[in-house]
């Protein structure tokens, strides 16, 4: 299974694949695209993917599985 994150931290958005940061400093939708785009990619490959996004007052916005 493959992860993806969006999160905020100090007014900057970041997105995490399998834990790790591949891009940060973005706005939110910028973030959450990039994200989604990963994680079709993810799923059109065959593999599950997981999708967690952080909404602005910090709390999970959304959990989406995917895939295989």
């Amino acid at each position: 299974m493959r992860q993806y994150a969006v999160t905020q931290k100090d007014g900057e958005w970041t997105v995490f694949a399998q834990g790790q940061p591949v891009a940060a400093g973005l706005s939110r939708s910028a973030a959450v695209r990039m994200a989604e785009e990963l994680a079709f990619k993810a799923e059109e490959e065959g593999d599950a993917v997981e999708l967690v996004i952080q909404d602005y007052s910090g709390e999970l916005k959304e959990r989406r599985s995917f895939g295989a």
